[in-house]
């Protein structure tokens, strides 16, 4: 199998090459499309070579296998500034949803990178108009991946603009949160409760989950108290699940908004 990897690079051009090498993948993915770990190594996304995503993927998205879904994936093309490099991930989640449209959004043109059900966007995630196009443009989402710039502030704003857009059921995905400890991409190792960083802002909306707890009788509830159901941390992986959080307290008789 090498060897003819081998031979394709040196004897074709990038996308006659990229076509082929494509079909391998997808031929010896065939008999693991169910186990995302095994999918994960045949198309080389870091999801398992670089981190330990894919078991807590496979836990949390396994209830989307066989529906029609919309993925959108912010960043996770890679390849950079070359037009026929990447895409790695995309093609493991159309492997893995047989019936899903797989979308991304890249800052470089990786339209070379396109087939049928993955379209890929070329625009920054700290664009909010684009955002919003896009996501209008898709429709309803079930599953939003934020594999972006990994900036502290760019996450916030993505998913306070994004989160809104689910159709209730969606799960909402931040990869690579460690660098809400570096400062270069605004994070902060010394204040660990800094609001601005991405943890703690995730961290924050945990409260969102009891807030028919709380003991204010002037407390409007705010679009994340109520249509947040569960938050799940894991090293560099946030998973936040989009529901109706309508579940009343046993103690608390107050009523508000």
């Amino acid at each position: 199998m090498e060897n003819l990897k081998e031979f394709l690079k040196k004897e074709l051009k990038k996308p006659s090459r990229k076509k082929i090498l494509n079909f391998i993948d997808d031929f010896r993915a065939l008999p693991c499309r169910n186990n995302l770990c095994k999918l994960a190594r045949i198309y080389r996304s870091d999801k398992v070579t670089g981190h330990n995503y894919t078991p807590h993927y496979q836990n949390h998205l396994k209830k989307f296998k066989n529906k029609r879904i919309n993925l959108l994936e912010i960043g996770g093309v890679g390849g950079y500034n070359d037009p026929y490099l990447g895409g790695n991930s995309l093609r493991l989640w159309k492997r893995y949803f047989p019936f899903g449209k797989i979308f991304s959004l890249d800052l470089h043109d990786k339209s070379a990178l396109e087939e049928n059900r993955i379209k890929i966007f070329c625009e920054s995630q700290a664009d909010n108009d684009f955002l919003t196009r896009v996501s209008s443009e898709i429709g309803d989402l079930d599953i939003i991946i934020d594999d972006g710039s990994h900036y502290n502030d760019h996450v916030i704003a993505t998913f306070k603009l994004l989160f809104p857009k689910f159709k209730d059921g969606g799960i909402y995905i931040v990869e690579d949160t460690q660098t809400s400890y570096w400062e270069n991409y605004g994070g902060d190792s010394k204040d660990l409760k800094n609001p601005k960083t991405m943890m703690n802002y995730f961290k924050s909306l945990t409260d969102s989950l009891n807030y028919s707890e709380f003991l204010q009788k002037d407390y409007t509830s705010s679009y994340f108290d109520r249509k947040i159901i569960s938050i799940h941390f894991y090293h560099n992986l946030i998973f936040i699940y989009n529901g109706n959080n309508n579940e009343k307290s046993n103690v608390v008789t107050n009523k508000w908004n």
